[in-house]
């Protein structure tokens, strides 16, 4: 537990006349800088960057930023920094580079404490050591940290099987603009002000606070695990396959559908477990489709990352909620815009229960219509389509978020109690918070 007396280290108080100096003072001069080029968020550029060595010097910060009305945005690996909109004022990144430890690994219990500045890949290379592993597979793994992917909720394909990190996760340490250090769920002294902190700030892309430390629980490792794909020129025969594959008792960890504007399209199954279980869910796939699988060793489950690749052409990069009976017929809302534009081109990596990836090409004049047509029908579906990378011209023209319905309130007000003077990462989630 931190103490009275590290909480009352940055009390509140008038606005500082010298905030950087008084920052410098918290973490060291060595850890306080002038921004680069590279540090842009979504095109924005910051003044400075701020590198807190603990979860106390990162409430100071916070305070001072908070007294001083200066804008923050919270960094992990860097890797999700244009998602979402650009925020409207960028005064300071503050990165959890330097809290990158894993606190206690209580491997009989399976559950991990960990800093939010650890990579994705350190915190999987500990745990495998005792058979272990944290159940999400999200992008970049070697550069994601921690508290970036809870920011943005990248869990990955193997929420199909165990949930999303709104499931994993059972305790947290977020550092509010307050300068109060508040904790939730496992191994908790307290709720704060009632709220499930864990799960609100998963997703929330750090408006509410700044993640410090989390706590997860486990997974074995699998004996054994093994992909196999069918392929089809025909995406209503994958989907059809993919709704027997959901209906049917098939023990599978992951499922996905790749498909592209070029006619190519997957059904990408992954099993884990002993030797003779898959062999038994091979012969029962086997039974169920009535035709032959291939075994896919090419890294299937990570193509989702090239859609980020660029390629030459003005491109966005979309995250499609759609339930998975819909995917074929928003795929044929595409393919009309496709023909449509003439130049379009486009591709998904789709994953059960109904989050997929979407990569679209377009001359810039032509992408918002395409962007707004799709957006239509995914929200006429109860669906959503949120931008998670486009052009500067895209951005100004195009909401990253869409229809916020009628949560949008509950959110605000959440905001203005938890952040009241909008310090954290303003104007980038939805509605504007």
């Amino acid at each position: 537990m931190i103490s009275r007396e590290e909480q009352e280290k940055y009390p509140a108080a008038a606005a500082p006349e010298n905030p950087s100096a008084e920052i410098a003072a918290i973490v060291g001069v060595d850890h306080i800088r002038d921004a680069a080029a590279s540090d842009a968020v979504a095109g924005v550029a910051p003044a400075k960057v701020i590198e807190p060595g603990s979860a106390v010097e990162f409430s100071g910060v916070l305070a001072v930023a908070d007294r001083s009305g200066l804008a923050v945005l919270p960094r992990g690996g860097g890797t999700k920094s244009d998602w979402g909109n650009p925020p409207r004022r960028a005064d300071a990144v503050v990165s959890t580079r330097r809290l990158n430890r894993i606190l206690e690994h209580a491997w009989g219990d399976l559950t991990l404490s960990v800093e939010a500045g650890c990579t994705i890949s350190q915190v999987q290379a500990a745990l495998a050591e005792h058979g272990q592993r944290l159940a999400i597979d999200p992008l970049w793994p070697e550069r994601a940290t921690v508290g970036g992917i809870l920011a943005t909720n990248d869990s990955g394909s193997l929420r199909t099987r165990f949930g999303s990190l709104r499931d994993l996760i059972i305790g947290i340490t977020v550092a509010l603009p307050n300068g109060v250090l508040a904790r939730s769920g496992g191994k908790v002294v307290k709720n704060v002000a009632g709220y499930d902190l864990p799960k609100l700030n998963t997703g929330a892309l750090g408006t509410l606070g700044v993640i410090t430390q989390a706590v997860f629980r486990l997974h074995g490792l699998p004996r054994e695990s093994r992909s196999v794909s069918f392929g089809s020129n025909s995406l209503e025969k994958i989907c059809a396959r993919m709704n027997a594959v959901r209906d049917s008792n098939l023990s599978y960890t992951s499922l996905q559908v790749r498909a592209s504007g070029e006619g190519n399209y997957r059904l990408d199954l992954l099993w884990e477990g002993t030797p003779e279980g898959i062999a038994t869910q091979d012969r029962e796939l086997s039974a169920l489709t009535g035709d032959l699988q291939s075994a896919d060793p090419d890294g299937c489950w990570s193509t989702r990352e090239s859609l980020w690749d660029q390629k030459g052409a003005p491109r966005a990069v979309v995250k499609v909620s759609i339930l998975p009976m819909e995917l074929a017929n928003f795929c044929a809302t595409l393919e009309s815009s496709c023909k449509a534009a003439r130049s379009i081109a486009w591709e998904i990596v789709f994953q059960s229960p109904g989050v997929g990836l979407l990569r679209i090409e377009e001359d810039e004049s032509r992408l918002v219509d395409t962007l707004t047509r799709l957006r239509a029908h995914a929200e006429k579906s109860s669906g959503s389509l949120v931008v998670l990378s486009a052009p500067p011209e895209i951005r100004e023209r195009f909401d990253a978020w869409g229809d916020p319905s009628d949560a949008l309130p509950l959110m605000r007000a959440v905001k203005q109690q938890l952040d009241p003077h909008g310090i954290l990462n303003p104007g980038r989630f939805v509605g504007g918070i």
